[in-house]
């Protein structure tokens, strides 16, 4: 079984068809030729104009002495010391009530966090 491709969907169709233009277009495309550059927007004319964005790069240097900065980098400091509770009020931490943790003062009483319950 052969498979048969379908006139204009085809991938091997290399024959250029031929463009068939009215009378007097030919004309029309001159006289909107010329239209263009005399604008300055004909093809031809934008290839040889240098193209920006309209975005330039900010002048960063600096023109004004009365503030002095430094380019010296300082050591690493290393890392700070953990924190660590030095009181003697609070004896430790209990869990209350859904994971919440509450920390345990020395007149509190233990029992009723052990219970779950609120105050």
């Amino acid at each position: 079984m052969t498979m048969h491709l379908v006139r204009g969907m085809s991938t091997i169709n290399s024959k250029k068809r031929r463009v068939n233009r009215k009378p007097g277009q030919a004309a029309a495309l001159a006289k909107h030729d010329e239209w263009l550059r005399k604008n300055g927007v004909h093809p031809d004319q934008l290839k040889k104009e240098r193209k920006c964005s309209g975005n330039s790069i900010p002048n960063y240097q600096s023109t004004c002495q009365s503030v002095k900065t430094s380019d010296t980098v300082t050591a690493i400091q290393g890392k700070k010391a953990a924190k660590s509770y030095s009181g003697d009020y609070i004896i430790g931490l209990a869990t209350l009530h859904k994971s919440n943790t509450v920390p345990v003062g020395r007149g509190d009483d233990p029992k009723s966090y052990s219970q779950m319950r609120r105050n």
